[in-house]
């Protein structure tokens, strides 16, 4: 009876060790891909103040919830699986789908470039908070957001899917799972944070014991508006930089146009050894001003392709739909 004890003593152990390491190697991998895919993230986390910029304050927070459970549905219940049997299925899908994704983008990015340098009475109108349902715009933003994380949240997925290096299909889909569900929170929480430092700054204005504080309270409720404004600004720049990143290395990569992906790279590469310092920041920087002004260009050309073919089709198919 004891030995018998013993020994299942020793199976459960041996289980718990098994487990521990599983736990360990989920951590360590779930770390390297979130480190690797830390550019996008940042994209992310730039992209999405703009959507709740312009709203009352009390509904700031509920917008956020509303797009970070929106992030999650899009990481673990559609891309997760998707992903997983692409990478076991049809693995060479999956760059020409991310460059679909980046292309969205770079259109969407470059159709806001376009507006405001040259706005049109009708979407200052529809810009104007004051002449639009506010329920109706809400939802709108909403839906733009969770469109536009999709397409982030799957760059930052095949990342962190081509990181995971694990011969197991559940260790792969358990990584993949954990990286989703802890970037969502550092982004969106991020996120949260910024957009309420304003109310921050105005109960330290309000309730702070020393001058230097309530100082410094109402230098947080002067300035928050205006670093809103420069994230919003810093989030269409992303959306044209990460899409065009994303379709330049995708021609490159499907060998159907490798020359803007080469010069990039060989002008970042040029800016670096020329500078001297800080060549990591620089090769980055070059190569995100030139991804950039490649996601611009394809944007614009996308405008019309948008308005006049692929718009005009999307509403010839919904009323169809409807009569069904």
């Amino acid at each position: 009876m004891m030995s018998g004890l013993l020994a299942l003593l020793d199976d459960v152990a041996a289980i718990a060790k098994v487990a521990a390491a599983s736990v360990d190697d989920i951590a360590a991998a779930a770390t390297k891909a979130g480190v690797k895919a830390a550019g996008v993230v940042i994209d992310d986390a730039a992209v999405t103040p703009k959507y709740v910029h312009g709203f009352k304050a009390d509904r700031e927070l509920p917008i956020i919830w509303r797009i970070a459970v929106g992030s999650i549905r899009n990481k673990l219940v559609i891309l997760l699986p998707a992903l997983l049997a692409l990478d076991h299925f049809l693995p060479q899908a999956i760059t020409p789908l991310l460059m679909l994704g980046g292309a969205y983008l770079c259109f969407e990015g470059a159709e806001k470039v376009v507006h405001a340098l040259a706005p049109h009475a009708d979407h200052a109108v529809e810009a104007d908070f004051d002449t639009k349902d506010p329920t109706r715009l809400e939802e709108e933003k909403v839906a733009g957001a969770i469109k536009t994380d999709f397409i982030l949240s799957a760059e930052i997925m095949t990342i962190a899917l081509a990181t995971i290096e694990s011969p197991s299909f559940w260790m792969q889909a358990i990584t993949l799972a954990v990286v989703g569900l802890l970037i969502t929170v550092v982004v969106y929480g991020a996120v949260a944070l910024i957009v309420k430092m304003d109310d921050v700054g105005l109960h330290m204005a309000a309730t702070g014991r020393t001058g230097a504080g309530r100082a410094f309270g109402r230098g947080l409720v002067k300035g928050m508006p205006k670093l809103m404004a420069f994230l919003s600004t810093v989030g269409t720049a992303a959306m044209l930089w990460v899409g065009g990143n994303i379709v330049v290395h995708g021609l490159e990569v499907t060998h159907l146009w490798a020359w803007p992906y080469e010069t990039i790279h060989h002008a970042a590469d040029l800016a670096a050894a020329a500078i001297g310092t800080a060549q990591g920041l620089v090769s980055w920087a070059v190569t995100a001003f030139f991804d950039g002004i490649f996601g611009l260009i394809l944007g614009v050309l996308l405008i019309p392709v948008a308005t006049r073919i692929i718009g005009p089709l999307i509403a010839a198919i919904r009323p169809t739909k409807a009569k069904a």
